[in-house]
């Protein structure tokens, strides 16, 4: 241990001793101290690691957990990152490392941080001491993170009440709240039914990153750039914890110069916050039969496509919100639009599509172009430039399909349950509000001797059951169509006000809805300018997506012959027009017979394919972790 203090003294660090460190804030502390080029930093390293040969598997380092910290966490930039890359060499044949948590969390979304934050207000409160990790695949906190957003501060008031002290990013209030009604060329006003009176114009990526930092400050400790990969059971078959994928595996499955075998991350309660359509979350649900028993339907789903502009200072309003119905969309398939003038000349644009649309020749990216095209929208965007692009999935089921949200060992949070409130467009304040009753439950069973089960019942009694019941009847109010849809969701809001004696059913799960193309007529969509609308390539550029190419599919068939035999021949090759990232095409082959290509390098993690394939054919897993969108202002 002598010589490695003398390698990390070449940081400038003249008033701190390693031992000072914390695990939660010692590679934070090299990181931004750090005085070395890389190289020379790995050169050192190496010349440890053949000078201690004993220690090179980190977790053997005497009272390592900083350093284990340091072995796990990994960076995309400088020295820092290089060292890391150097160590894992050294140890990727190794016995597989095990890191043990009081609590594992799976996300670093709003409600990951959430109940990682509320966590470690209670031990403070009740003077307990408990370790939480959070585990995150994006390469950085918020990379992964997209939402309209127009953020209601309910939660955030409960969780942290000095946000506004604490320098939270958020600053632009709404302002003016339009709700319209398109055709192809003009736009008819409709009385708002949102209410979003003291509600926020926000970035949730923004948002999250700040939620990051308030956790570190606490203890939690936070991982991203890993993907939680395979779930780890006990002889009870029930959940121990996660283990992220192994790194540096050829698409051969072969190992590369830089593999390394993945980390166990074994927590006494395992909290899944993946988000909407979470991989696995749904295996979990499936495994402990959660829907089934509380006789909960099938989850349906939308696909919001989005980007953020900036616009001419006189065009700017900071606050004004606008949502829209109707045109480019048919009177059959649901979903709508948002416009939001963020701060700095910023707006947010975007398109929602249900998943249960019937016409398989639909394009929703195609739409998306369109919308921007209408004469209310193109006035403003016009001379103005697009800063990002991104896409996700949402959703939309409510009260009948939230599953049950416990499983042997943990529970299921935000979104990966499905807490969205459809008629306010809204889920970031529920996905917090169940994080943060899912780490009381956690912290009462681990504390106080009580079951995880007591999380079902804090939702049950909570403003989020109250929501969502209310809300329930609005989403399958339009599975026959636009107008039915509108009559019936009015009536539920201006009469009933949510209290319908009748709870209505969602109809056909997304996949099943997929007509057969013979039942419809091929859409013709205009031609890109590439002042308003722009090709997929673009768009993707713009989202900063990126994989690393030779890795193993993480887009997998589950039969190999389906997308040419039934995919292209009776649905016309859906999957080509779903994806709003060109992940799929059909190209022909040597023979000039056409063949499914995947183009994984490409995928925005949307999770559309899993949702919409006809046949359930496409399996999406997690890729190595630290790829795929790099979102700064979604």
């Amino acid at each position: 241990m002598p010589h490695f203090r003398s390698i990390f003294s070449k940081f400038k660090s003249p008033n701190k001793s390693l031992s000072a460190f914390t695990s939660s804030s010692s590679l934070q502390y090299l990181r931004a101290n750090a005085s070395t080029s890389g190289s020379h930093f790995s050169s050192l390293i190496s010349d440890f690691i053949q000078k201690q040969p004993n220690n090179a598997n980190l977790s053997k380092f005497p009272s390592g957990s900083w350093l284990k910290y340091f072995s796990l966490r990994g960076y995309s930039r400088g020295p820092v990152r290089s060292c890391v890359d150097l160590v894992r060499r050294f140890s990727s044949e190794a016995e597989r490392e095990s890191i043990e948590y009081d609590v594992v969390i799976i996300g670093a979304g709003p409600a990951g941080l959430s109940a990682a934050i509320r966590l470690k207000q209670m031990c403070r409160e009740k003077g307990v001491d408990l370790s939480v990790c959070v585990v995150e695949k994006g390469a950085e906190v918020g990379a992964h993170i997209l939402s309209g957003n127009v953020f209601e501060p309910r939660a955030l008031d409960e969780l942290i009440p000095t946000w506004k002290e604490d320098e939270a990013p958020i600053c632009v209030p709404v302002t003016s709240d339009k709700f319209q009604f398109l055709t192809k060329n003009r736009a008819f006003s409709l009385p708002s039914p949102f209410n979003n009176e003291g509600n926020f114009v926000i970035s949730l990526s923004q948002l999250v990153r700040w939620m990051g930092m308030k956790a570190e400050e606490l203890g939690v400790e936070i991982y991203p750039g890993f993907a939680a990969k395979e779930v780890l059971y006990d002889r009870t078959d029930a959940v121990v914890g996660i283990r992220t994928n192994d790194m540096g595996v050829a698409k051969d499955g072969s190992k590369k110069d830089n593999f390394q075998l993945g980390v166990e991350l074994r927590g006494r309660i395992t909290l899944l916050a993946e988000g909407c359509r979470g991989s696995i979350s749904e295996k979990l649900i499936k495994k402990y039969s959660l829907r089934e028993k509380v006789n909960a339907q099938h989850q349906t789903y939308a696909l919001g496509i989005k980007e953020v502009w900036e616009i001419d200072e006189d065009k700017h309003d900071p606050g004004a919100v606008l949502h829209t119905l109707g045109w480019p969309l048919n009177h059959k398939t649901y979903g709508g639009s948002f416009l939001y003038h963020m701060k700095d000349r910023q707006i947010s644009i975007g398109l929602v599509v249900a998943l249960n649309y019937q016409n398989p020749f639909l394009n929703p990216y195609e739409e998306f172009q369109k919308l921007k095209r209408h004469p209310v929208i193109k006035e403003l965007l016009e001379g103005g430039t697009v800063v990002q692009y991104g896409a996700r999935t949402l959703n939309e089921g409510g009260l009948q399909s939230v599953p049950y949200p416990v499983f042997p060992g943990g529970a299921i949070i935000g979104c990966s349950a499905g807490f969205l409130n459809v008629p306010k467009i809204k889920g970031t304040h529920t996905a917090m509000k169940s994080g943060m009753l899912a780490a009381e439950a956690a912290f009462d069973t681990l504390h106080g001797g009580l079951k995880m089960d007591v999380y079902w019942d804090s939702l049950r009694g909570s403003w989020i059951w109250e929501e969502l019941y209310r809300a329930r009847n609005y989403r399958p109010a339009f599975e026959h169509g636009l107008i039915p849809g509108l009559t019936l969701s009015a009536l539920e809001h201006y009469v009933l006000k949510g209290r319908s004696p009748l709870t209505l059913k969602h109809g056909k799960p997304d996949h099943e809805a997929t007509d057969v193309a013979s039942l419809h007529t091929p859409i013709e969509y205009p031609k890109q300018d590439s002042l308003l609308s722009f090709d997929v390539p673009t768009s993707l550029h713009r989202s900063n997506t990126n994989h690393e190419h030779d890795q193993p599919a993480h887009l997998r068939l589950r039969d190999p012959k389906i997308p040419v035999e039934v995919n292209l021949k009776e649905y016309a090759a859906p999957e080509s027009r779903y994806c709003p990232a060109r992940v799929y095409e059909y190209i022909p082959d040597e023979n000039n017979q056409m063949k499914l290509q995947i183009n994984a390098q490409n995928c925005l993690h949307c999770k559309a394919c899993d949702i919409k394939d006809p046949k359930q054919n496409i399996e999406w897993s997690v890729p190595e972790g630290g790829g795929g969108p790099g979102y700064s202002v979604m």
